[in-house]
């Protein structure tokens, strides 16, 4: 895993931090050592590198669960593999990935889920309503959730391609405090408090994406 996670982070890092102006907010939010669990926003196909490139300045190195479609291409596919990425079949039912999510995390490492499951359809780019995933694993593990959002990158790259590449576009990320759910540990089957822990999640999400749009400079809207 250290040598592709060090390889694509050497490919990838420099270009897209020379590219962008970037700003960081609540970098102290993500545990330096030890399971971490981070729910993202979804609005581009750029948000894996920003929300990683926060993650990697956290000193973490992220595992996503990453799409099956991605696996497709033989490049990307053997550096998703070699850097122990967790795959995922839409919309099959597998409990695979959960089960592989859940014992990175026992083992102390750091998960990046979009409950979402895809990019935002919201016109606005606000969250979208999200699966249970991310209840299950914070519930069953008893890892709190960190809250990530990014935004501006829907203005970088969606499902049609590349579209402002302009230099200098300010790309911000930030992260709110961790989600301790411990006090629904006793229902971590129930149906209804998955979705309840799960809405929850999104709204902390959401509430990071409102404020960052609020305060985002006029001119690069």
């Amino acid at each position: 895993m250290e040598f592709w996670f060090r390889s694509a982070e050497f490919a990838l890092v420099p270009p897209i931090k020379a590219w962008f102006n970037w700003r960081f907010e609540g970098l102290e939010h993500v545990p330096r050592e030890g399971a971490a669990l981070v729910a993202c926003n979804h609005i581009s196909y750029f948000d894996p590198l920003a929300h990683g490139y926060f993650l990697v300045k956290a000193h973490r190195k992220p595992r996503y669960l990453a799409k099956a479609e991605l696996y497709e291409q033989w490049l990307l596919k053997r550096v998703l593999e070699g850097a122990h990425q967790i795959k995922v079949v839409r919309g099959s039912g597998d409990s695979t990935p959960v089960v592989n999510a859940k014992r990175a995390l026992l083992d102390g490492e750091c998960v990046v889920v979009y409950p979402e499951s895809t990019v935002t359809h919201n016109p606005d780019f606000s969250p979208m309503q999200a699966k249970t995933g991310i209840a299950r694993l914070t519930l069953s593990t008893g890892t709190p959730v960190v809250p990530l959002a990014v935004w501006s990158s829907q203005h970088v790259w969606q499902r049609d391609g590349a579209r402002s590449l302009k230099f200098g576009r300010p790309i911000w990320v930030k992260a709110g405090p961790p989600l301790d759910f411990s006090e629904y540990s006793e229902q971590a089957r129930d149906v209804e408090t998955l979705h309840t822990v799960t809405d929850q999640v999104m709204a902390e999400v959401t509430q990071l994406v409102d404020d960052m749009r609020s305060r985002y400079p006029k001119r690069w809207q």
